[in-house]
């Protein structure tokens, strides 16, 4: 099986890595310096389940991609429209797209983009950084990918993946109901980006202030609200999952406060902003969740009026 991941950051650099340490057949798309970078010092990851130093495939021009089997989309959402655009070489009637994105709105995007592919939905569970040296850095040991396709149905791509993955650390899941474990992992991130974007600070800190750990629970029930009104059932494993929203002296932050740390761009309406959205189409109070979008949305507008 043939794969292209998009991008070698935070999560398609772990996890692409991972398939080429497994010995898979993996293509990483990337930016013209990142390709340099990748062609120097290979794909380098440092984590606590095993560092990597890996020569890696990279490609940065889009004429030279033809269809591959397997396409994993790492990208951030505010860049997938120009992200879909660079890989449709990539993607034929048979290509399947394993998108790793956070939340919901990607999927009917990419659906309308490209057809005749299928689209599979992807959850990724770790906290990693793309550092200014160009390593990934894996943070704690967490590395949890679950996909499955949309119908619920058998995919045979996505069971090589799953038997590719079981050479490796990462515990990777192949699962009949990815719907589900999508609005799991929605529920869990649109909490903790919520709550450590509003507060600037890491769950622990929250966690040793009066009101931090019941404002983080009224936040997680503002959001589960909207799940269960778009129809979610909750997975046996998301007491495990929203566990980490709750650990006392934890270092955790959401992507999208390291984000605002260094003055980025966020993903704010694609988690915040849809999450909010949905709430009020389905007439759920979300006080927590509005002042939490409103504060991104207000940095977002900030950033921009700053140039």
């Amino acid at each position: 099986m043939r794969a292209l991941v998009l991008g070698a950051g935070a999560v398609g650099g772990y996890y692409g890595g991972r398939l080429v340490e497994a010995g898979a057949d993996v293509t990483f798309f990337v930016r013209e310096a990142r390709a340099q970078l990748l062609a120097e010092r290979g794909l380098r990851v440092e984590s606590p389940l095993g560092d990597m130093n890996l020569a890696a495939k990279a490609v940065f021009d889009p004429k030279a991609l033809t269809p591959f089997d397997l396409v994993i989309l790492t990208c951030k959402a505010y860049d997938l429209e120009e992200s879909l655009e660079t890989v449709a070489g990539a993607v034929g009637p048979r290509t399947g797209v394993l998108p790793l994105l956070n939340g919901f709105a990607h999927l009917d995007r990419i659906a309308a983009r490209f057809p005749e592919a299928n689209v599979f939905g992807g959850v990724a569970q770790i906290s990693a950084t793309l550092a200014e040296d160009g390593v990934v850095r894996h943070f704690g040991e967490r590395n949890r990918l679950i996909f499955g396709a949309r119908d619920g149905g058998p995919e045979e791509r996505l069971a090589a993946l799953e038997a590719i993955y079981a050479r490796t650390c990462v515990a990777a899941t192949f699962v009949d109901d990815i719907e589900g474990r999508l609005w799991d992992k929605f529920v869990l991130l649109a909490t903790l980006a919520g709550i450590t974007s509003l507060m600037r600070a890491s769950v622990g800190t929250i966690l040793e202030t009066v009101s931090g750990e019941r404002l983080i629970r009224l936040l997680l029930a503002e959001c589960e609200s909207v799940a269960r009104a778009e129809g979610w059932t909750p997975s046996p494993e998301l007491p495990e999952l929203l566990s980490i929203l709750f650990v006392r002296g934890s270092a955790l932050k959401a992507s999208m406060l390291r984000d605002i740390e260094r003055g980025g761009r966020t993903e704010g309406e694609h988690i915040l902003g849809d999450m909010l959205a949905r709430a009020q189409r389905a007439g759920v109070a979300a006080p927590v969740l509005e002042i939490a979008a409103t504060h991104v949305r207000a940095y977002e507008a900030s950033r921009r009026a700053a140039g």
